[in-house]
């Protein structure tokens, strides 16, 4: 027996539940759908919202002929067995009165990131002439996983996870429509746990339910499934779109002065298995970039929790990280240092090598001396206080500013 979300799989738009931005009433896919008239595009979203249903139910409502293929086990060679098929169609059925089917073909590669270069490369062509319309489908960010000649010719369209008003109708639809669970006769008194475990994936859901029903039970609640799970898988993809979120959530939580908010994405990035030495690498960053001069102390401890972290591990490590990130979340913030050495590094692109003044320069021969190297140079430690005013930097850059007291904000 097929999988219950294979048995479930919409097939018309009208089955269709969720992403409504795009296929809802007036929506851009659905207009373009109902016109006739699809150009190449890539999906962008988290896994089980619906992507290659989407894809099948395009080529479906448009009586094209559609070939898939995925980007695991799929190379050059494939991609290019699927183009010369579509162009030997087009040819032999080329004209005015063409049948339906003979319009270009929907080409739909699962997991389009993971094409390389090369294999990118090859599609451009059939894109650019039409010989194929290309749907892409990716969990991670097209502008860094996919070409700029190809995603120049795609539109991309985002998809959400499903809300909880989507996965109710689906849960509603599994039990009412599904002649097997149908016959199992299930009651559904809680579905809070239901919901936390799917995360908006609607596969994820629909393999939940089949697993719950399987094991015999009669009633789904909050203790059954989560007996059946025995632990909560956390969504959290350490080479995706994810980790780039969260650890920017983290940072800017830290820098926001918000110690609340910066152990949760802590604690997200620990549970979803993020390597600790990263994290710690993170806040010594922080320490130097956000909190810098108003408290030169947190690079010590930024730089202690780092140490530490490398000595013990896990699961003690979690314990430095949480007293590093709330203390740094906690502190005076000042990014006077960085935004000093910055300016400063703009000027130095933009005036080149600009002359030491002789009186700074050093004199070790007599000829340095002759020529003036370190005449009128003085010595602060012969004045009152240790200081002396003198000019120190170049004479074109006299009286530049490059680092000044911001005013800090006692908390």
């Amino acid at each position: 027996m097929l999988p219950l979300a294979e048995r479930l799989r919409p097939k018309t738009l009208n089955e269709y539940i969720g992403q409504k931005h795009l296929v809802g009433q007036g929506a851009i896919l659905r207009q373009m759908i109902e016109s006739g008239n699809i150009a190449s595009f890539i999906l962008w979203g988290p896994p089980g919202v619906g992507k290659t249903t989407l894809a099948r139910i395009i080529a479906h409502e448009l009586q094209r002929p559609f070939y898939t293929l995925s980007a695991v086990t799929s190379g050059v060679k494939e991609v290019r067995d699927v183009i010369d098929k579509a162009k030997r169609n087009a040819s032999l059925n080329s004209g005015l009165f063409a049948p339906a089917d003979s319009r270009s073909p929907i080409l739909f590669i699962d997991e389009i990131h993971r094409f390389s270069k090369s294999q990118q490369d090859s599609l451009l062509g059939a894109v650019e002439e039409g010989t194929i319309t290309l749907v892409g489908a990716t969990t991670e960010n097209p502008s860094f996983e996919v070409i700029t000649p190809l995603l120049s010719r795609c539109q991309v369209y985002v998809l959400k996870a499903l809300e909880k008003a989507d996965l109710m109708e689906l849960l509603h639809r599994a039990l009412t429509q599904d002649e097997y669970i149908k016959s199992l006769g299930l009651q559904v008194k809680e579905t809070e746990a239901l919901l936390r475990y799917s995360g908006g994936d609607a596969r994820k859901l629909l393999n939940i339910i089949e697993l719950v029903s399987n094991s015999g039970v009669k009633v789904i609640d909050n203790e059954t499934v989560t007996k059946q799970l025995q632990q909560n898988p956390v969504a959290y993809d350490k080479d995706g779109e994810m980790h780039y979120d969260i650890i920017s959530a983290f940072i800017k939580s830290v820098r926001g002065s918000d110690p609340q908010a910066a152990i949760y994405w802590l604690a997200r990035m620990i549970e979803g298995g993020e390597d600790p030495k990263f994290i710690a690498r993170r806040l010594v960053i922080l320490a130097s970039e956000d909190i810098g001069l108003a408290n030169p102390n947190a690079l010590l401890l930024a730089n202690a929790c780092f140490d530490t972290v490398n000595k013990i591990g896990w699961p003690e490590g979690r314990i430095p990280l949480a007293e590093t990130t709330i203390y740094l979340a906690t502190c005076k913030k000042d990014n006077s240092a960085i935004m000093a050495i910055d300016g400063a590094l703009a000027k130095v692109r933009e005036t080149g090598n600009l002359p030491v003044p002789l009186h700074l320069r050093n004199a070790p021969t007599s000829l340095m001396k002759e020529l003036g190297y370190a005449d009128g140079y003085l010595y602060p430690h012969d004045f009152p206080g240790h200081w002396v005013a003198q000019q120190y930097l170049p004479d074109e850059l006299t009286g530049t500013v490059f680092w000044e007291v911001k005013n800090q904000k006692e908390k």
